[in-house]
């Protein structure tokens, strides 16, 4: 495993990050394709065996089974000072019950203060490594969610904050207000980013590359769409509801690209995987991908992506059949 720091901290993170959303019990929150804790189980072990030491989750994934079945996991396997656990806040941990309840989502001090508490307790710990806004929140006032933050971290609750996707100018506006007041800012940015999404391209990543925040790019392969020939489906693309949106209208383009990730795939004798998180980590300003996985052969398939060197040619290849596409993730 390849070790590095998360942009401009001193916190050294492993080169892959290993996403939660697939681990919850499959009859809480939105997620029927997760696995329980018991399918979990090896999966979590064996990212641990291989070095990596970079969690990430949210509260509201699994409508927070996934916090749960995560740190019940971790003290299996791992010491607490070894590893590095992110988790998110913004939507309500139970996004079917909690979606009309006043102050179960968003970013008001009250959510953030409630909802600190809540992951402390599912994930069975003292403290989050990496605290991350899911989303931005129009609603509340950015200098309240800063400084609730910033007391969240002044507490000991967590040693790091972070964003998820959101505008560039949202993202700046943040910092900006942090950095009037003397509050902490935040360090990362988890945005959207692989071979069929690169929006982000525009804007987010040349400020992020300018401010030394390190990026962890989720659904790096699109939600398994650039580990298969295009067109073939899995229980997840089946029942994916907002995955499916987001890849609608651009099916065929992105078929163009998805051939050549498999074009490219059979010329090195590599799983297409290897290909799609290689371009990624080959990315500037990338600290960690976060990378989902329902079996242990796609973790071997993330780790081996790591030694994957792809020449200027092939990342030309790669990068051409792409067409813009509609904002999406925000």
């Amino acid at each position: 495993m390849q070790y590095v720091k998360l942009g401009n901290t001193g916190l050294d993170i492993s080169r892959l990050c290993l996403g939660c959303m697939t681990f919850g019990e499959p009859a809480a929150g939105t997620h029927p394709w997760t696995l329980n804790e018991a399918d979990s189980r090896p999966i979590i072990r064996h990212a641990v065996e291989q070095g990596i030491n970079f969690f990430d989750t949210a509260n509201s994934y699994s409508a927070g089974t996934s916090e749960i079945i995560l740190g019940k996991l971790l003290k299996a396997f791992t010491r607490r000072e070894d590893t590095v656990i992110a988790t998110k806040v913004f939507f309500p941990a139970n996004m079917w019950e909690g979606s009309d309840r006043p102050n179960e989502k968003g970013l008001s001090r009250k959510a953030i203060m409630a909802n600190i508490d809540a992951s402390l307790t599912r994930l069975g710990t003292d403290y989050i490594d990496l605290y991350q806004v899911h989303r931005w929140d129009p609603l509340t006032p950015i200098e309240e969610t800063m400084e609730a933050l910033n007391d969240v971290v002044r507490a000991g609750k967590a040693r790091y904050i972070g964003a998820s996707s959101m505008y560039a100018w949202q993202f700046a506006k943040a910092q900006h207000v942090a950095a009037s007041n003397g509050w902490s800012r935040f360090v990362s940015m988890q945005n959207y980013l692989n071979l069929i999404y690169r929006e982000e391209e525009r804007e987010m990543i040349p400020l992020c590359l300018d401010q030394g925040v390190g990026l962890m790019p989720w659904s790096p392969m699109a939600r398994g769409r650039l580990t298969r020939p295009h067109g073939q489906q899995t229980q997840r693309t089946r029942t994916d509801v907002s995955g499916q949106s987001f890849y609608l209208n651009t099916e065929a383009q992105d078929g163009r690209v998805i051939d050549v990730v498999e074009q490219i795939a059979a010329e090195r004798g590599v799983p297409m995987a290897q290909v799609a998180l290689a371009w990624v980590l080959g990315k500037r300003g990338v600290s960690a991908p976060i990378v989902g996985a329902s079996k242990v052969a796609q973790l071997d398939d993330a780790v081996a992506a790591l030694a994957l060197q792809l020449s200027a040619e092939e990342v030309a290849r790669l990068e051409a059949p792409y067409v813009p596409h509609a904002v999406v993730g925000m």
